[in-house]
């Protein structure tokens, strides 16, 4: 169960809608901006502290991908 409340997709401010469709068009998950939007003015950032530590460093980006679903299982983050 969610302990933040998320936006849908209509609710999105436009520039986040914009991203969210790039997402989709990758195949990726958008859920995070739907958090986000409630200050979509820290999105860049936090997308630019986030985005060197999850393709950068030792471990794969893939392996990083999968803790990360793995704590917010754990933890029931899962929306």
């Amino acid at each position: 169960m969610a302990r933040v409340s998320v936006f849908d997709y209509n609710s999105l401010p436009p520039a986040l809608q914009q991203l969210a469709d790039a997402y989709q068009e990758r195949g990726a998950s958008w859920d995070h901006l739907r958090v986000m939007a409630h200050r979509p003015e820290m999105y860049e950032a936090y997308y630019s502290f986030l985005y060197p530590l999850h393709t950068e460093g030792v471990v794969e980006a893939a392996l990083k991908e999968l803790v990360r679903l793995k704590i917010a299982a754990l933890n029931q983050c899962l929306f």
